[in-house]
């Protein structure tokens, strides 16, 4: 009897609680929480050691946050990544290159993030002798070259993310999601050549990058500026904001494959993965 009574008395006592926490369960239950696939390392490319999915072109991988556990780099000297010439990298009305990177002292001039040709097809390029530097993109359209040196500065041991495009007649530059430069009056078709894709140098020029590089993204079109903003937002882990165009995307997070779904992987010479690359990061 007295047990009986005490477990009345209990049940009086915490049974509300215990109802309240039922509930929850069953709310986060159907929620999903613990559903096992919720627990699955994946994540955008950049926020882990990453390959391809067996189901197509997400990835998967040990994740660190939403940073890269790797970085491309690159000695200033000799280190190159070659992509080859396939066709999808060779648009002819218009375009967006993107990277992210974080430059040494270099006495180089004219210093390749990505870099199509030699001033007969498109860069994405670092201008000056020493810090600070800035960016330009070298374009050939209609069979004028459109080259201008930006004015934003930007200094060696900090990382930026860059962006030019080309689109509608107009050559744009940007640093960390701000505009810096753009040029109008361009007409005709972008340059094709049978030149491969470069990260990180022009090997027939004698230009290496001294420095390192993350997260670089080719497409077909000219992204807006509200669009390279929100990939700057996005930070050094951030993943392609328009998938319908894009044409090649190298994370470089430990490796020179194209995470794009067209697999134009590149091939590395002399470039290491630092997992100690986060010196001069600051997330957006």
């Amino acid at each position: 009897m007295m047990k009986s009574q005490s477990a009345m008395e209990y049940l009086m006592t915490y049974g509300w609680a215990i109802l309240i926490i039922a509930v929850a369960l069953a709310v986060l239950f159907q929620m999903g929480v613990f559903s096992g696939g919720n627990f699955t390392p994946k994540a955008q490319a950049g926020s882990c050691q990453v390959q391809r999915s067996a189901a197509g072109v997400s990835l998967e991988g040990q994740c660190n946050g939403m940073l890269p556990e790797f970085a491309a780099q690159f000695n200033g000297a000799s280190s190159n990544i070659i992509v080859g010439n396939p066709a999808v990298l060779n648009p002819t009305t218009a375009i967006t290159v993107t990277g992210w990177a974080d430059l040494a002292p270099t006495e180089n001039s004219w210093i390749p993030i990505v870099a199509k040709g030699q001033d007969t097809q498109y860069e994405l390029r670092f201008y000056g002798t020493s810090s600070p530097y800035n960016i330009d993109l070298n374009i050939v359209v209609g069979g004028t070259r459109y080259t201008k040196q930006g004015s934003i500065p930007i200094y060696s041991g900090t990382w930026y993310f860059f962006a030019g495009t080309y689109g509608g007649g107009t050559v744009t530059t940007y640093v960390n999601g701000v505009r810096d430069y753009a040029t109008s009056g361009a007409t005709g078709s972008i340059a094709t050549t049978t030149s491969p894709l470069y990260i990180g140098a022009r090997p027939g020029a004698g230009e290496f990058i001294n420095g390192e590089i993350a997260d670089v993204q080719i497409y077909n079109t000219s992204l807006s500026q509200a669009e390279i903003t929100a990939l700057y937002q996005e930070g050094i882990g951030g993943a392609p904001i328009n998938p319908n165009y894009l044409v090649g995307w190298w994370p470089l997070n430990g490796n020179a494959n194209d995470y794009s779904g067209n697999n134009n992987n590149g091939a590395g010479t002399n470039v290491g993965y630092s997992g100690s690359w986060q010196s001069g990061y600051t997330a957006p």
